[in-house]
């Protein structure tokens, strides 16, 4: 499985389940998949939705921060990959 880097979590919100990633190396949209892992974190799963500041994008470009949500738990500084299909 081919991947590359597209970002960090910068913080988990856990009663929302939603990850805020900041994308430091790439840019997401809604349909690809993502890679989440860490010391204690290995996540992969499908981007049903993003947000940007509450409202709802269909993609965001490298240097923007994101609110995705999650079906596990991440935690700060996970990294976060993008899964070439």
């Amino acid at each position: 499985m081919e991947r590359e880097k597209v970002g960090e979590v910068f913080h988990h919100f856990s009663k929302l389940g939603v990850a805020a990633i900041r994308l430091t190396d790439g840019g997401l949209k809604v349909g690809d998949t993502i890679q989440i892992q860490g010391p204690t974190t290995n996540l992969t799963q499908a981007v049903d939705s993003m947000q940007i500041e509450q409202t709802a994008v269909k993609s965001a470009s490298k240097g923007q921060s994101v609110g995705i949500r999650v079906k596990d738990k991440v935690r700060k500084k996970d990294l976060v990959y993008r899964v070439i299909p």
